[in-house]
């Protein structure tokens, strides 16, 4: 595989990213800014997927519109045509290769979110432990660009071991015992969970207030009584330690 002299740069970048020890949030966002320059691209986003609540969380997201987001996680993601199937790959995959591009375009899926923020071709990479998966990766460049090609899948699929290792470190750093876990979980208000529960999903401070109609103020203090009850310092730990207690 020949790669440029920028290439080598940027590889040699991410490699040092995903060898330092960082919360799961932080390592897919640092990865997103880095991939959008090494693959040439114009939007990111990163998902979890959650099969006990059948639903992708945990967001990461560059050159998006939040609100046009919160439309996937609320609808979009459930008629979705084209995710699971490239999910069901495990490798990178562009999504021409799963659906030809005029038949996507003539989907509410296309129309109605991804074309709103000008997502046109796209390449995903699903990055798994067994059965159990880890996060995604979404690439996407806009209309009157060129699609993926076979250069830029080697390139992520070289990633990915790396990628999936990084967040196996991450997760095992920020699970406490089971035990200890639920104990202090119980310490939270009911809106403080929610509040922890919509960290999960990637959401900013003004994004938790909108949807739990609450000043960003108010956000900030449940964060900083949250972060006092579980014994943590950084959203990030919050994202990871709350995983497992979403549906609790």
């Amino acid at each position: 595989m020949y790669l440029t002299g920028s290439e080598q740069h940027a590889l040699r970048g991410v490699f040092t990213l995903l060898a330092e020890d960082r919360g799961e949030q932080e390592i897919r966002e640092r990865l997103g800014w880095a991939l959008l320059d090494l693959l040439h691209a114009d939007q990111f986003a990163s998902f979890v997927w959650d099969a006990a609540s059948s639903n992708f969380g945990a967001r990461v997201a560059l050159h998006m519109d939040p609100a046009n987001l919160d439309s996937y996680a609320q609808w979009h993601q459930h008629h979705d045509p084209i995710t699971f199937v490239l999910q069901s790959r495990r490798r990178a995959t562009r999504v021409t290769e799963v659906m030809p591009q005029r038949e996507l375009m003539r989907t509410a899926f296309f129309n109605d979110f991804l074309a709103r923020d000008g997502l046109h071709w796209g390449m995903n990479l699903h990055a798994f432990e067994g059965e159990r998966a880890l996060g995604d990766l979404r690439i996407w460049r806009r209309k009157g660009r060129s699609d993926f090609g076979d250069h830029e899948k080697a390139l992520l699929d070289l990633i990915e071991p790396a990628f999936a290792g990084a967040l196996q470190r991450a997760q095992r750093a920020t699970a406490p015992a089971s035990g200890a876990r639920e104990a202090a979980w119980a310490l939270l208000s009911v809106r403080e969970q929610e509040v922890a529960r919509c960290v999960r999903e990637g959401l900013t401070d003004k994004e938790i207030a909108r949807r739990l109609a609450v000043g960003v103020p108010t956000v900030r203090t449940y964060l900083r009584r949250i972060f006092d009850k579980l014994g943590i310092e950084r959203r990030s730990a919050l994202a990871g330690w709350a995983m497992p207690l979403a549906l609790t």
